[in-house]
């Protein structure tokens, strides 16, 4: 392990004692209702255990005690149904292992551990070191890591200091390439929910998007509905997943050549006139081009590396045409995975394009937002320095901060005049959202401040210089969610109890150190109230009507949802037109058209690596919660048979890891034989195997595949990680026996 300056420090159960609160916080009507002895209390809400933030109701007893959250009707998210992991969202609020109140690092005769401090301690310490360094470095030297709703908070307060910096590591350590690949073809991205439109699809295509088990509400209620329809299926996995249960065809593709797979497909569909041609002649630009570099893409050269037979290429590719426009190529979700992402989706993308789906019904669907003002404040400063410059002219096409290379640009080098000397960060544990935990590591150990806001003690709160407890997303008001979706609507969330402990809500943290760093100007309003309650009024609602309803929706400005025949149509490109043949990736010296690349194999006795996603579980963040640790409460690795019988590992049997780089798993996980993985792979649950001692139902429970992730290929087009590219081997012990085992 790296040795750094900055020592973990095991968080206790530290009380909030008798710690002064440093301010009240302000109560609505709704709060008040706690006192209610007549009737069962419901208030609004959206979740935030994933980012589909299902709206809802959050129900108490006549003593104010929730007791259960359940959907919305009226909110297209969720359809008035929850998943697992939302109506499991009460254990966030009710788990004791929470963080409980403010804590400074301190130091001692070598020995680093935190003292507990009351919220005015902590937040004057904050503003003061924000100073001192913004005086030293500028204020562009702070950045802001964030994954949730507290973002809106915090980046506030972020602007107002000085620096541009916030960014969320789902971007370039998840969807950033199909945002990018998209953008570069059709001059829009996917958003998110993503705009598919799978309740009216004929035929889905999956190729590594495990929806069936990434829960994401509305895509599994309208694929499940697609499905009754009779729609097609195909799934195209090295695992034989949920979704490839439900499908007429499955694809155990070799993994990392799927870019093969989907330049044979086009080689099909071009080839046999399966394609859109009207769509294509009235909006396509580059299709000669394009129908020239797939010539040699053929289902035979395609059998050769990804083991898929030439036959079943043809069928599925006859499969998609048949069914088109109302087809979906999906775009996915985590998609960094060799290097070459952006390109990969670009594929995707043009795919889409020669079947006529953009637009289309059953394709893809125009999204519309809801448009809510902002609460009038001052510009922000202008920065001397804006985050793309930490990427030295790097990543030009990505439309989103890249969280790793501001990851990289906090390690001084003799070249870099500005590293990063701050960072906050909220809800997300960068220990297992970024890979390279050692660099991570470096990173953190060349800052100067290092601030954590969590609602659990997670391995980034060790290394923290200061620790704020947020409160979980049931106690607290947070802005409006108004997601682009086919109606525009809004959701609010309302508090549905007291802050827990001496925790507090981000928009409270937020707005107290701005006042401490003299940036009142940009919080102008008295609290959140305050602020949604102008809001809605502004849009011909309140925050009255909001409390009663939850989920608001508007009408569409236009009759837009897709295109209408023969409409013309100027998409957001350089030509105006859908570019197959790409402009702005040739602009920026990169493959104006897909190409394939071969990918590193596995070293002799080693297998891919490959990890996903449960259906009761959103990556790390609620491997600790006590209602879904019932359900599942430790990852499993799943091994072939074939593979089994070499080791002689047997299902239940409990082994480390050690990857290609010799880096040893710190626990151990438990073996699933089973013929669902091909024999060249194995697969595990990203989100488990947390080291903090204080997460009493996490702790030990599995491995975290993030520590064996430190082969990571960086995509030149957007700075996507492309983390498929570790391989892993079988250390068999007897003492290895899981549930805390460490090296």
């Amino acid at each position: 392990m790296t040795t750094t300056r900055r020592q973990f420090i095991k968080i206790g159960a530290l009380s909030a004692g008798s710690i002064t609160l440093a301010g009240s916080y302000t109560w609505s009507k709704a709060a008040s209702l706690l006192e209610n002895k007549e009737s069962p209390i419901r208030t609004p809400t959206y979740c935030e255990v994933c980012f589909w933030q299902c709206a809802g109701w959050v129900y108490k007893d006549e003593k104010g005690e929730i007791q259960k959250i359940i959907g919305n009707d009226e909110d297209p998210h969720c359809n008035g149904r929850f998943c697992p992991r939302g109506t499991g969202g009460v254990g966030q609020y009710s788990d004791t292992d929470r963080l409980k109140t403010p804590l400074i690092r301190t130091s001692k005769d070598g020995v680093d551990s935190f003292r507990e401090a009351d919220w005015d301690e902590a937040l004057d310490y904050i503003a003061q070191r924000m100073k001192e360094i913004a005086a030293k470095h500028g204020p562009e030297c702070a950045a802001l890591f964030t994954h949730g709703s507290g973002g809106a908070h915090f980046g506030q307060m972020l602007k107002a200091f000085g620096s541009q910096s916030v960014t969320a590591p789902s971007f370039a350590q998840c969807r950033g390439p199909r945002e990018v690949g998209f953008l570069t073809t059709f001059g829009d991205i996917i958003y998110s929910p993503e705009r598919t439109d799978i309740r009216d699809t004929r035929c889905l295509v999956l190729i590594g998007s495990h929806i069936g088990e990434n829960m994401h509400n509305g895509q599994i209620q309208e694929m499940s509905e697609a499905i009754d329809k009779g729609a097609t299926i195909i799934t195209v996995d090295p695992r034989f997943s949920t979704a490839a249960s439900k499908s007429k065809f499955w694809l155990p593709i070799k993994p990392s050549t799927d870019m093969a797979l989907l330049l044979a497909w086009m080689n099909v569909l071009i080839e046999n006139g399966w394609y859109d041609k009207d769509y294509i002649a009235r909006y396509a630009h580059g299709f000669e081009e394009l129908k020239e570099h797939v010539k040699k893409y053929t289902p035979e050269w395609a059998y050769g590396i990804t083991t898929i037979d030439p036959n079943v290429i043809r069928d599925t590719a006859r499969e998609m045409y048949n069914a088109s426009p109302a087809v979906i190529i999906h775009p996915g979700r985590h998609v960094t995975w060799y290097g070459d992402d952006t390109q990969r989706l670009r594929a995707v993308a043009i795919l889409n394009a020669l079947l006529g789906s953009w637009g289309r019904r059953g394709g893809f669907y125009n999204p519309e937002k809801a448009k809510v003002p902002d609460y009038p404040v001052p510009p922000f400063p202008v920065p001397k320095h804006m985050p793309t410059d930490a990427y030295n002219g790097k990543y030009k096409l990505a439309n989103e901060v890249v969280s790793n290379g501001i990851c990289d640009a906090t390690i001084p080098t003799a070249d870099r005049d500005c590293s990063y000397k701050i960072w906050f960060v909220n809800g997300t544990n960068l220990l297992a959202a970024l890979p390279d935990q050692d660099q991570t590591k470096r990173a953190i150990d060349a800052l100067e401040l290092l601030v954590v806001v969590d609602t659990m003690p997670v391995e980034m709160t060790e290394l923290a210089d200061v620790v704020l407890p947020e409160c979980s997303y049931l106690e607290r008001y947070d802005m409006l969610r108004k997601s682009p979706h086919r109606e525009p609507n809004i959701a609010i969330r309302v508090p549905a109890a007291e802050p827990k402990y001496n925790s507090k809500p981000a928009d409270w943290i937020a707005k107290q150190l701005a006042e401490k760093l003299g940036l009142s100007a940009w919080f102008p309003w008295k609290n959140m109230e305050e602020l949604l309650d102008w809001q809605l009024r502004e849009i011909g609602s309140s925050l009255d009507e909001m409390k009663r309803i939850g989920v608001k929706k508007f009408p569409r400005k236009h009759d837009d949802l897709y295109f209408a025949p023969n409409e013309e149509i100027a998409f957001n490109t350089t030509t105006g037109k859908i570019e197959l043949y790409s402009t702005d990736m040739e602009a920026e010296g990169f493959d104006p058209l897909p190409v394939y690349t071969a990918h590193e194999e596995p070293p002799e006795g080693f297998y891919r690596l490959i990890y996903g996603r449960a259906p009761m579980h959103t990556f790390s963040r609620t491997a600790n919660n006590p209602n879904l640790t019932d359900i599942m409460d430790e990852n499993s690795l799943w091994v072939n048979p074939k593979v089994a019988k070499i080791w002689g590992l047997k299902s239940g049997q409990y082994v480390k890891l050690k990857n290609q780089d010799d880096k040893l798993s710190t626990f151990s996980i438990k073996i699933r034989v089973t013929e669902r993985i091909r024999w060249d792979s194995v697969y595990m649950v990203h989100g488990f195997g947390h080291n903090n001692t204080k997460l009493s139902r996490a702790h030990g429970r599995g491995i975290n595949d993030t520590e064996l992730i430190t082969n990571v290929k960086v995509d030149p087009v957007m700075g996507g990680t492309g983390m498929r590219s570790n391989f892993v081997t079988f250390i068999v012990s007897n003492e290895s026996t899981g549930k805390g085992a460490e090296s």
